[in-house]
């Protein structure tokens, strides 16, 4: 009986898998460990700009700041708890986000219109009068009142605007993007003498 020859299999080869030495990287790859730690810092921080994303100046035109938020040094002590925004009287005042009216009526002696933009943010804005109740749903630009009534800002009229964030003041500035950067100024030669530790 004659012999059958088959022909004779090839040998696979495995994938060829290129070699990284340790501590250098190919080019136009990156490294496991940056693009976990990147995706966590990416998450956790916001990106620039994103406080400002759905918000607008209550106020139009976009109004001057006549008077600085500075927050207290303890929850209890004296501080400006928001910002004074230059406006003619009677001057209509915007929805900055969209929210739901959570507040409306006096408080002392100013009539206060309170905003629940959720997630724990609320912005309120005295002196001012409004028809909307409790529970009206607002959006961004409408308007939510006039500017009317006692304020503190002296022979000039202003509209305070004040936001917090899970309770406590924030700077309503960022929230519109108008945040200016911080400047280092130099140190006069004085105070850097005054700095320097004596020689023995």
């Amino acid at each position: 009986m004659p012999v059958r020859s088959f022909p004779r299999s090839r040998r696979l080869r495995p994938p060829h898998i290129p070699t990284v030495r340790s501590g250098t990287v190919r080019s136009g790859t990156v490294p496991v460990g940056a693009l976990v730690l990147a995706l966590v810092l990416g998450a956790a921080l916001p990106s620039p700009g994103s406080a400002a994303q759905g918000w607008a100046w209550p106020l139009s035109p976009r109004p001057a700041v006549v008077g600085e938020w500075v927050p207290p040094a303890q929850r209890w002590a004296q501080g400006h708890r928001g910002v004074d925004l230059d406006a003619a009287p009677a001057a209509a005042v915007h929805a900055p986000a969209a929210g739901t009216v959570s507040f409306v009526g006096f408080v002392v002696d100013r009539s206060v219109l309170t905003l629940d933009h959720g997630g724990g943010v609320r912005s309120s804005f005295e002196p001012v009068e409004s028809v909307l109740v409790a529970g009206d749903r607002v959006r961004r630009g409408q308007v939510v009142g006039v500017l009317r009534g006692r304020d503190h800002c002296g022979p000039r009229t202003c509209l305070h605007w004040g936001v917090r964030r899970d309770g406590e003041y924030v700077n309503p500035l960022q929230f519109v993007g108008a945040l200016e950067p911080s400047v280092l100024l130099p140190v006069p030669e004085t105070l850097r003498a005054a700095t320097q530790p004596l020689s023995s």
